[in-house]
């Protein structure tokens, strides 16, 4: 079976320092604009402080079932990693809603190159939270 999706904007990112980590990404200010054919999708969207936001990882060209994560000198199996590194180049990331302009969004804490094409945006709900949860081999890592 073969798999379409269709970008609806992009992601503006301010260049950042290659060497800062992950925790950097906490405070981050971006911007992201949904493509104006898509921008009636937004309705409503400024009564959330927080969204999920699925985008390519762009410039991912290749992939291994094993990788090396950053926090870890083990090889671990991708689907316990957050590698960009995956079969299928899909990156999410819970942000704050800062702002809204239009067709564009201020979000706070995304994980992105700039250029990122957008690929959905779905409001984050006490639903979605999930209490008491296992880290794995992160424990004592973050």
């Amino acid at each position: 079976m073969r798999t379409k999706l269709k970008s609806i904007g992009i992601i503006h990112v301010p260049p950042q320092d290659k060497e800062a980590s992950g925790e950097k990404d906490a405070v981050t200010i971006s911007k992201i604009e949904v493509f104006r054919k898509y921008q009636d999708g937004l309705k409503d969207v400024e009564g959330f402080s927080h969204l999920v936001i699925l985008y390519l990882l762009h410039k991912s060209k290749s992939y291994s079932l094993h990788v090396r994560p950053r926090l870890d000198t083990t090889l671990r199996g991708v689907f316990a990693t957050r590698s960009p590194n995956r079969p299928n180049r899909i990156g999410v990331r819970v942000v704050e809603l800062l702002e809204r302009n239009g067709n564009k969004l201020k979000v706070k804490g995304l994980d992105a190159e700039d250029n990122t094409p957008l690929l959905d945006i779905k409001p984050y709900t006490p639903k979605d939270r999930i209490e008491n949860i296992k880290i794995g081999w992160l424990e004592g890592k973050i």
